[in-house]
């Protein structure tokens, strides 16, 4: 019985949600020289599926663009799921925002990456993110806001 009241946090299952790539000028806009500028952003999301099993979800968008025409859009969310039972609330957050993003973002990584550079470009590789520093900022906006609860969920 003591074994039911141990922590515990296990990942069941690690996978790619969505993920698509759009070229909507191609091909005239392939044929530029001019060096396009690349956006990405990312966030993060923590949804509970049933007692104790969580998904955990990391997306990117990267968008290229010549001036205002697009040369391409990827849009890709990889997922993991998760098992955290028995940890004290005040842990729920940072394991939630922070421990389990760390380990599905590596995938995010390689998945845009990969999808990139099959459509024909040099790949984008994105930068390694600082989840708990993401984290922090989100939690100290939420309790600057009056009226306004902390939550796990990042997004940015």
């Amino acid at each position: 019985m003591a074994d039911q009241q141990d922590p515990v946090f296990q990942i069941q299952r690690v996978y790619l949600k969505d993920l698509s790539l759009e070229q909507p000028n191609s091909p005239a806009i392939l044929l530029e020289q001019t060096q396009p500028t690349v956006d990405i952003q990312l966030g993060v999301d923590a949804q509970p599926v049933v007692d104790g099993i969580f998904e955990i979800t990391v997306s990117a968008t990267v968008q290229t663009k010549i001036g205002d025409r697009t040369v391409f859009l990827v849009e890709a969310k990889q997922a993991g799921i998760f098992e955290i039972r028995n940890l004290p609330e005040d842990q729920m957050g940072p394991i939630l925002g922070i421990a389990c993003p760390q380990i599905v973002y590596p995938y995010l990584r390689g998945n845009v990456a990969d999808v990139i550079q099959r459509g024909g470009f040099p790949p984008v590789h994105l930068a390694e993110i600082n989840f708990q520093a993401m984290f922090e900022q989100q939690q100290a906006q939420a309790q600057a806001q009056p009226g306004n609860s902390v939550s796990p969920i990042i997004t940015q």
